[in-house]
């Protein structure tokens, strides 16, 4: 927004409108108690409130970069949690009230006099009950934060790409996306889930971008430990969106090139091959198969379009089977299918499946199937497949409800 004194104005008319609706259920819920307790609710409510709108306006004054990681990860993330919350309890309270005004207006009516009837109070079980309801995301949130963010899950994925060469029959992959280091609290789960990967003894891991959040010195107090992943023909790597530093403050044009060429050095130093529109024909004998790499391209209006997928495919036109790298799945429907129809397998991340869903047998739903086609999984057309990966770490919100962060094993087989 433009003008800064008008979003605040907004922000804090919105905060304030909600805040004393939902603190309706709580004076109802809480009427019962003694006046020291009712005291300790009000002020505390209120207190919260002026915390988050400070918190809103700190934004303006102070570069929100600069506070502790660890610290800035958590404050806000739950300062999140308790406003969704808020907007829960209110959402049932306008839902009773709107009853209750059908039923005041049932009995005005009804009335022989023709004058108004007693207005219809709000009960305190309905009150308590719409407090229990606003709870739920805050537990479920804090839930997700202590259980979801570290529990990585191991997915199999066994496919048959029939032009496959002999000597590469049994082929096994690890992908690996959305690392997003500027987020981890800690290194002993990350640890853990290395020696899972190494234990496959797969024939390459492939990595489809995000590394950082926002700037490349994220990942160094973590360099050591993704530097141990092994692949009998090596660890394969591209960009994410977040990887160029487009969502940081930087001073002036040179500070964002030196930050895109510290990721770049990372990378190197940890052994893994940073594919920058590039591919690599990996042979076997006589056998040869192509990996590609291509820099972020999205077809989303949000995202960059870094990627030349002419200049990736080029030298690799007669190599039986390729497997690309490309982070934004949008770009399998957008350039790869139409363009590039011999492109056997695209390993794609980016969506995280928005770190919030349901995945049980016979359901599988997310928030991010409103804004991507294909958001989690194994998807076909033809004789094409795109894999979007859940992804192996957080941004934001720092945890998973339903959607956990994925290992994904592949399996490669000709018949």
């Amino acid at each position: 927004m433009r003008n800064p004194l008008l979003f605040y104005v907004i922000v804090t008319v919105v905060v304030l409108l909600i805040d004393v609706y939902a603190f309706q259920a709580i004076k109802t819920a809480s009427k019962d108690y003694s006046a020291h307790t009712r005291n300790i609710v009000k002020y505390g409510y209120w207190l919260f409130t002026a915390v988050l709108l400070l918190s809103v306006y700190s934004v303006t004054f102070m570069d929100a970069f600069h506070l502790p990681r660890i610290f800035r990860t958590y404050y806000y993330a739950v300062l999140l949690l308790i406003m969704v919350s808020k907007l829960f309890i209110v959402f049932f309270l306008i839902l009773d009230d709107a009853g209750r005004g059908v039923r005041w207006a049932t009995q005005f009516f009804q009335q022989e006099t023709g004058s108004s009837g007693n207005g219809i109070s709000r009960s305190k079980f309905i009150s308590q009950l719409a407090l229990f309801i606003g709870l739920l995301p805050l537990a479920l949130g804090t839930h997700g934060m202590i259980s979801g963010a570290y529990n990585y899950q191991v997915r199999r994925v066994r496919l048959k790409l029939p032009n496959l060469p002999d000597s590469f029959n049994g082929l096994k992959i690890i992908q690996l996306s959305d690392i997003h280091s500027g987020s981890f609290a800690t290194t002993k789960p990350l640890i853990k889930a290395i020696d899972i990967i190494n234990k496959e003894a797969a024939d390459m891991i492939f990595f489809t971008g995000d590394l950082v959040n926002n700037i490349a010195t994220e990942m160094i107090p973590y360099k050591d430990i993704f530097g141990q992943l092994k692949a009998k023909e090596g660890v394969f790597s591209v960009l994410g969106n977040h990887d160029y530093g487009d969502y940081f403050r930087w001073d002036n044009k040179e500070e964002k090139t030196a930050n895109l060429q510290l990721l770049k050095d990372i990378q190197k130093e940890m052994g893994w091959q940073l594919l920058l529109d590039e591919n690599r024909m990996i042979q076997r004998g006589n056998d040869k198969i192509a990996v590609l790499g291509v820099q972020n391209w999205s077809s989303k209006m949000n995202f960059p379009k870094y990627g030349n997928l002419e200049k990736t495919y080029k030298g690799c036109e007669d190599a039986p089977v390729k497997l690309l790298l490309s982070h934004d799945p949008s770009h399998w429907d957008a350039q790869i299918k139409p363009k590039f129809p011999d492109i056997d397998v695209t390993f794609s991340g980016h969506t995280h499946g928005a770190q919030l869903g349901v995945e049980i047998p016979g359901i599988r739903w997310s928030p991010s199937k409103y804004f991507y086609e294909q958001w989690a999984d194994l998807y076909q057309t033809g004789k094409q497949y795109l894999y979007v990966n859940r992804g192996f770490g957080f941004l934001g919100y720092p945890g998973r409800i339903g959607i956990m962060p994925e290992i994904t094993v592949f399996e490669f087989y000709n018949s």
